[in-house]
């Protein structure tokens, strides 16, 4: 491994929990619809701060994209560029910030493991990475931030003069070795939906199949 030059990614894994289990947690029963016990949540909002799922209470409902709503969890793995083994992996209950809280702790954990504290440390990343709190944290870690640019009119996280650099392409081809493991994970490791409940067993779960996919993986290197 390269040691130095990492890409970042998440991917959603859905909750051994149905949406029958998402209740109110005050124990109103407002809504069901009081024949057969069982939600109507057509024009209902429902959120983690006042629902939560009896049969497992780690799971958030969380869509992203034009994804349904589903009880899930977030899982997130840093890969190194070389040949995309991963490095670190986690699992974090699923919102709109897990992504790149998740991300720090594991590039910063790589960035501790590197001896040269001078060293320069690269991270290739998507365009939901390009929250401008997520680029400070990486410039005060000394690390290179390599996040998809957006080209549709809006200006870009990315400064032009790390754009054009070869540092940056080769990021931006590499990360996408990081859908290997999610793709092996989902399927071979059946972490589609998962048949544990609760964040630390889920976490297991998922860090184990990290580890498998990485022993696959070498062999295929050797």
């Amino acid at each position: 491994m390269s040691g130095k030059h990492f890409s970042v990614d998440g991917t959603l894994i859905q909750a051994w929990a149905g949406h029958k289990s998402f209740v109110r947690k005050d124990g109103d029963d407002s809504d069901n619809d009081g024949s057969s016990g069982e939600g109507d949540f057509k024009g209902r909002k429902r959120s983690y701060k006042t629902h939560e799922s009896k049969t497992d209470p780690d799971a958030r409902l969380y869509r992203k994209g034009k994804t349904a709503s589903e009880l899930r969890y977030m899982g997130h793995t840093l890969t190194d560029n070389r040949h995309g083994l991963v490095v670190n992996a986690r699992v974090s209950c699923a919102d709109g910030h897990a992504e790149r809280e998740a991300a720090k702790v594991m590039i910063n954990d790589a960035r501790q493991a590197v001896n040269d504290a001078d060293a320069q440390i690269t991270l290739g990343a998507d365009k939901g990475y390009k929250a401008r709190e997520f680029i400070e944290a990486c410039q005060q870690m000394k690390v290179t931030l390599h996040v998809a640019q957006i080209t549709s009119g809006r200006r870009s996280a990315v400064p032009d003069a790390i754009a054009r650099t070869v540092g940056y392409a080769m990021s931006q081809q590499k990360r996408k070795l990081i859908e290997q493991d999610f793709g092996w994970a989902k399927t071979v490791g059946r972490m589609c939906q998962v048949m544990v409940r609760g964040l630390r067993k889920v976490d297991l779960m998922f860090v184990l199949n990290m580890a498998a996919y990485n022993l696959v993986r070498m062999r295929s290197l050797c």
